[in-house]
């Protein structure tokens, strides 16, 4: 199939680059770029250390031999950094002259809010752009879905399985801490999937009595005898909440935080399809004249967003899904 664009714009040149905390399905998301650069007769290049990177014209072509077999890698193979000084009107003026000397005619931004900050300055600055959420908070607000999520919300279960295993057997409470930069997305769809006893969100306020000690229990008066509890990162000290529960509970208790291990390993299905799709669309998107635009699944289908727009966009908690979360572990 022939899949060659019109490019009213004339670009010859796409630069990619990845910013912010990594996500897995980032190197999926740069070699659709790569290659459907390619289907379309541009060069394409990769940015090292994304805005930093840009800066300092630290670059890499990329061809389609190049990104060979970087679906299955978790990270990025770009890596990654944040950058204080893009922040600057200097540093800004910097990143311009970079995409002018590299001859970069669109660029394609792979990350979360602050990665759409930054490609929002160059597009009002006169540079093509396009971002693409990533981020395993999926905390996008424009977006029902942001690359990462998935594989991260499928290694924390792993782990909290096991977890579960050696918890029952020992008539022991876990505490378990989840990423989620102060959204519960992750920590609410975990919970779910692992029958957590309780679920600790950053929505709604928190209150130990009520969110916690009435919901042990309840479990032990219907007979059960192991415990997960599931909190999103920064309500509470995760420590301290797992010394309180075995104080007022009499339940042994323990604590696990995951930490940076939900960042890692080898994509989902879901996320190595949602970041080819979304790599493919976003280069399109640049062939066809676009810029300053973010590339949102919505509705079962991929869309643009105006990039002010989804800074504005807040993203709160699926209500039903809070509901499914309590009412199901009894």
């Amino acid at each position: 199939m022939n899949s060659i664009l019109p490019n009213p714009n004339g670009i010859r040149r796409i630069g990619v680059l990845t910013s912010g905390g990594d996500a897995p399905g980032m190197n999926a998301a740069v070699r659709a770029v790569a290659r459907t650069c390619e289907k379309n007769n541009i060069e394409c290049i990769g940015i090292y250390r994304g805005y930093s990177g840009l800066i300092r014209s630290d670059v890499v072509p990329l061809k389609a031999r190049t990104v060979n077999n970087m679906t299955s890698k978790g990270g990025t193979m770009l890596y990654t950094a944040r950058c204080a000084a893009f922040k600057t009107e200097e540093g800004l003026r910097q990143g311009v002259d970079a995409c002018k000397y590299l001859g970069i005619g669109g660029l394609i931004t792979i990350g979360g809010d602050g990665t759409f900050r930054g490609a929002e300055k160059l597009a009002n600055a006169g540079i093509n752009t396009v971002a693409i959420p990533a981020t395993i908070d999926n905390d996008i607000g424009c977006s029902h879905y942001s690359i990462g999520f998935d594989t991260a919300a499928n290694t924390a279960i792993e782990v909290i399985d096991k977890l579960s295993d050696t918890m029952q057997s020992h008539e022991r409470a876990s505490v378990v801490e989840v990423m989620g930069h102060g959204a519960g997305h992750l920590a609410v769809y975990v919970g779910i999937s692992v029958g957590a006893t309780a679920i600790v969100l950053p929505e709604g306020g928190f209150d130990f009595e009520r969110d916690i000690l009435e919901r042990i229990r309840e479990g032990k008066f219907n007979g059960k005898h192991h415990f997960i509890i599931i909190v999103s990162e920064g309500v509470t000290d995760t420590m301290a909440l797992a010394e309180r529960i075995q104080r007022e509970t009499g339940v042994e208790t323990r604590t696990t935080i995951l930490g940076h291990i939900q960042r890692g390993g080898s994509p989902s299905a879901r996320d190595r399809v949602m970041a080819s799709r979304m790599g493919h669309f976003a280069v399109e998107a640049l062939l066809k004249g676009e810029t300053n635009q973010v590339v949102c699944y919505r509705d079962s289908r991929l869309l643009l967003t105006p990039i002010n727009e989804a800074l504005q966009m807040k993203k709160p908690l699926d209500e039903y899904m809070r509901r499914v979360s309590y009412e199901l572990p009894i």
